[in-house]
């Protein structure tokens, strides 16, 4: 396999030129914002959450490595673009499953592995409908999943946090799909969009998340 072959997968790509992306390159930076403003929170709330810096970590990483796609579009800096948001997708679920349900250890990882193959057998089946947004809808289905079994068992705040969450992600994801369809009309498309749409996504996550720390059975995060 070539790590170098070039890839043009969206509308703003018009050569392999390195630039050849501006907007969607220089939008990730919002990624790194979204990770400055969770740090910050993170310091002002302690510091002791080692499992959620982990995670803003990752939005950091995912910045970058979307940036390199937009940038050298090949196939290394594919895998460094998709790599980071299935880490934070997965470390997130786990998070939640674990903190703001509450379930054990054992139940948590058993849920994991459900998820994967979930992600696995789902993914596939929505590409004719949502072509290459596929690998994102386990995801967004298991945001609603898990925002209504929160409010289902008591814990609202955080499943109305999620419910947000979910809402920004739906409308990220449209964006993402109507990048080709856009393209002979507006030939920036819109994938920058899913950018900063995502990014709020990740940050909006990042709040539940930090607001539940060490209190699985909370019902008011502050």
């Amino acid at each position: 396999m070539d790590w170098t072959t070039p890839i043009d997968a969206y509308c703003e790509r018009t050569s392999a030129a390195f630039w050849s992306e501006p907007v969607n390159a220089l939008t990730n930076l919002a990624f790194l914002l979204a990770a400055l403003w969770a740090f910050r929170r993170w310091r002002a709330r302690g510091g002791g959450d080692r499992a959620t810096l982990v995670l803003i970590g990752l939005v950091g990483v995912i910045g970058v490595g979307s940036f390199l796609f937009h940038t050298f579009a090949n196939r290394w800096s594919a895998l460094a673009d998709v790599l980071p948001i299935a880490l934070f997708i997965f470390g997130f679920f786990t998070l939640a499953l674990r903190r703001l349900i509450g379930l054990s250890w054992p139940l948590t990882l058993l849920g994991l592995l459900a998820f994967v193959a979930f992600d696995q057998f789902v993914a596939p089946l929505a590409e004719p409908l949502l072509g290459s947004s596929e690998a994102y809808l386990p995801a967004l289905l298991a945001l609603y999943g898990m925002a209504l079994w929160l409010m289902g068992i008591g814990r609202k705040a955080a499943g109305r946090g999620l419910l947000g969450a979910g809402a920004v992600f739906t409308l990220s994801l449209l964006f993402r799909m109507a990048d080709g369809a856009v393209c002979p009309s507006w030939p920036l498309g819109a994938h920058f969009l899913w950018h900063g749409l995502n990014a709020v996504t990740l940050a909006l996550c990042l709040r539940v998340g930090m607001a539940y720390e060490g209190r699985a059975t909370a019902q008011n995060p502050a």
